[in-house]
């Protein structure tokens, strides 16, 4: 059995699929329904015991300079590529950290902090068993572990939620992997894509079972008020 011990937060990305709320304020510092959204993440992982976080920003860094205060064991880490490049350089300046790590998005709402338990055994996602046709990345999953990944959806499998855990061994992977594709100059893409297509058969990796109502990942303003609906007015200003 493999414990969490720190976690990387992600929030560096502008989310312009929330414009205007995020012309002004980062995607992980919205309110929804009065919380900041990524306040349900570190909460969520301090309740967990895991209270050595990270959280790398870039786009309008400064309004994150209050967490650290607010959450002692919690560091900034600045990415300065997120204008340039995927999501894969937020992994590469906090690549340090991830043995024994929990790394997950700042830009979603946690609702049941049971999915952020830090006890696993296999490395691998949050995931959720999906009968219906999406398209989000769906996991292949045989015998409890991850037998393929699609990018393009599908149906009757478990679609991948990002939040993940990373052993000792397998975040050593992560890091030598990250720096290798990022330093060749492959930075263009998620790094979720290391382990799950770029260097998959390095790793063997599981899934942890949760319940769609567990955890809500907000892509744009429609789905926004689906949960909060005072922003109608700026869906209906967009239109």
């Amino acid at each position: 059995m493999n414990t969490v011990k720190r976690a990387i937060i992600m929030a560096a990305g502008v989310g312009k699929r929330l414009h205007p709320l995020t012309l002004e304020t980062p995607k992980p510092l919205i309110k929804v329904n009065g919380t900041r959204m990524i306040d349900t993440a570190i909460e969520g992982l301090r309740k967990n015991g895991i209270n050595e976080i990270y959280v790398v920003t870039g786009y309008l860094k400064e309004q994150f300079l209050s967490l650290p205060i607010q959450y002692p064991g919690l560091t900034l880490i600045e990415n300065p590529f997120y204008e340039s490049c995927n999501n894969i350089s937020s992994l590469y300046v906090a690549r340090e950290h991830l043995s024994d790590c929990m790394i997950l998005d700042g830009d979603q709402i946690i609702y049941n902090t049971e999915i952020l338990d830090p006890r696993f055994t296999l490395s691998g996602y949050n995931a959720v068993w999906c009968e219906e046709n999406t398209n989000e990345w769906l996991l292949r999953v045989e015998n409890g572990i991850i037998k393929n990944c699609s990018r393009t959806g599908g149906s009757h499998g478990w679609q991948l939620y990002s939040i993940s855990r990373w052993s000792d061994k397998d975040g050593k992977k992560l890091k030598k992997w990250t720096e290798y594709e990022f330093n060749r100059g492959n930075c263009d893409i998620y790094w979720d894509d290391v382990a799950m297509f770029c260097h998959f058969e390095d790793f063997t990796l599981g899934i942890h079972k949760m319940k769609k109502e567990d955890i809500i990942e907000i892509d744009g303003l429609d789905e926004l008020v689906q949960v909060d609906f005072s922003y109608e007015k700026l869906l209906n200003k967009n239109d």
